[in-house]
């Protein structure tokens, strides 16, 4: 054999060893966030249904988005006539009600206290009537966590993207890493420690691989813009002149102070729909209502079509004329909006919904095994614990078994509050935190297997806990609503009972020690074999 042959297995061994590295420690290092991502954003694609659960009070059936929008402004005409803006988010099937924000114009007093900002308001889309109903932030929580981490602007969004690229980077690696890829898909073996930890890695990993890949790059792409402005700075003056350039805004004009009344937003609604092929509007914008300078956008509904930046149309708002329109995107525009389409998923039915959110577990379950496995493999008979693996078990039941606990005492915390509650949103919210950190802090108290099995039990509990909660204190139960047809809240309990049932297995094969000890490799192993089991 010549000297080159030889040479050229060694070579692939070191750059899988090498690769094995770099994909069990970016995976550790990153993965206790990665987890909560992956997490919280799959529970996001549900996230209008997550509200509507949340706010219990509202019940109503689904109306055209030219009466929505027209119930709406008639609305606002009373409430507010003068405002700078008017946001109207237009309902649809997953969404009943109408949703508006209020932006009043700035005091020209320069040394006046600033107005306080207006809450959002929910309105009935057939009569344009205020819902009473219990203030939250229902799924947009778990939505906005899953990017921003709930750290400030843009610290979050930026700690997000590292983590983003962390992830990409263990995927690529990872693929390098497994010589056995495709074989290892059709492996799982129970009761075997470390390998049935390595054998569920794998399997989840491999078998929504591409959802993997594709999530990580396009949740990347998504806020690239952020992460790398240079191309924008350098070829434009400034952002006004790229939105133009991109999407056809148009720098807004300043009010007048001369009085005209807003023209019937109905018919323009109607234009829109045809100059988009029967699509529809998500979001209403009228600026400057009642003035000479009145304005009326109409954004394009995004879950019509893959391109999550749909098309959008200026009107004026005196006389209903159009002022302007998106241009045809350019191939990047599409491109980034395609991407963008893909990561959030509103164009999904409901069975594309469903593939993405077992798909999204499937993610979240590849962490998880992931970071409890880096544990597993550096466990030794009769050897105390470094200080580095007991961190590394202790941070593994916080992210993966305390949070699931926390989420679900946000969902509790919806039923069990007040509803007049002041700033109850808020409330719910440092619930979800302090139960989810305080638990974590409790877990460290105790003996490692303890802890994931008592923690594992208080998610099941709760969870299995949210439907006889919600029956108890709503009228909204689950036989209650299955009488009138309401499928969301009996499709609720469901998902809940069965989160309950998932992690109560989790807590009852926690505390039932493995039937055979985890045996040592033996020195003769392969080398490439034991480089696929570091990953």
């Amino acid at each position: 054999m010549s000297k080159a042959s030889k040479t050229a297995p060694k070579a692939a061994v070191g750059v899988r060893q090498s690769m094995a590295w770099i994909h069990g420690w970016l995976g550790l290092l990153a993965g206790w966030i990665l987890f909560a991502m992956f997490l919280t954003g799959t529970a996001s694609y549900f996230r209008p249904e997550i509200t509507r659960w949340m706010q219990p009070e509202i019940e109503l059936r689904p109306v055209s988005t030219a009466t929505a929008a027209s119930t709406a402004v008639a609305h606002l005409q009373k409430l507010a006539p003068d405002a700078e803006q008017w946001f109207i988010s237009l309902p649809d099937a997953r969404t009943t009600s109408t949703r508006v924000f209020i932006r009043d114009r700035p005091n020209p007093d320069p040394n006046a206290k600033p107005a306080p900002r207006r809450s959002e308001l929910r309105l009935n889309p057939a009569t344009g009537e205020a819902l009473s109903a219990r203030d939250t932030r229902g799924g947009e929580h778990f939505y906005r966590f899953h990017f921003q981490l709930q750290i400030p602007h843009p610290w979050g969004r930026w700690l997000a993207g590292l983590c983003a690229i962390a992830m990409l980077t263990a995927i690529i690696s990872g693929v390098i890493t497994h010589k056995r890829i495709f074989v290892d898909f059709f492996t799982l073996r129970w009761s075997k420690g470390q390998r049935s930890w390595l054998d569920a890695h794998n399997v989840s990993a491999v078998v929504a691989l591409p959802f993997h890949a594709m999530i990580t790059y396009t949740g990347l792409i998504t806020l690239v813009a952020m992460y790398m402005p240079w191309p924008v700075v350098a070829n434009y003056k400034d952002m006004s002149t790229f939105e133009t350039a991109v999407f056809g805004a148009e720098p807004d004009a300043e009010a007048t102070g001369r009085f005209a009344a807003l023209t019937p937003v109905a018919p323009l609604i109607a234009q829109a729909s045809r100059q988009w092929d029967g699509g529809s509007p998500a979001t209403m914008v009228v600026r400057y209502p009642n003035d000479a300078a009145a304005t009326i956008s109409l954004f394009q509904n995004s879950k019509d079509r893959l391109n999550a930046r749909g098309g959008s149309i200026v009107f004026s708002g005196v006389d209903g004329r159009q002022l302007s329109a998106s241009p045809s995107p350019g191939p990047a525009a599409e491109t980034a909006g395609v991407m963008l389409g893909l990561h959030m998923g509103n164009f999904a039915g409901p069975v594309l919904r469903w593939t993405y959110f077992l798909l999204g577990l499937a993610g979240t379950a590849m962490v998880g095994t992931g970071l409890v496995l880096w544990t597993v493999k550096r466990k030794r008979p009769n050897a105390a614990p470094f200080f580095g693996l007991r961190l590394a078990e202790r941070l593994n039941v916080g992210a993966i078994a305390c949070l699931p606990v926390g989420m679900a005492a946000y969902l509790l915390a919806n039923r069990l509050l007040p509803v007049a509650l002041p700033a109850r949103a808020d409330i719910e919210v440092s619930i979800m935190f302090w139960t989810w950190f305080g638990l974590a802090a409790v877990a460290c108290l105790r003996p490692i297997r303890r802890a994931w099995t008592e923690t594992l039990a208080i998610g099941a509990a709760a969870f299995l806990a949210l439907p006889i909660v919600n029956a108890l204190t709503t009228t909204r139960g689950f036989f209650t609503s299955l009488a009138k047809g309401d499928m969301l809240f009996p499709a609720f309990d469901l998902a809940m009972i069965a989160t309950g049932a998932l992690l109560a297995f989790a807590s009852w094969r926690t505390a039932t020690p493995s039937a055979r000890p985890v045996r040592e490799r033996a020195a003769t192993r392969a080398p490439l074999q034991g480089a696929a089991d570091a990953a």
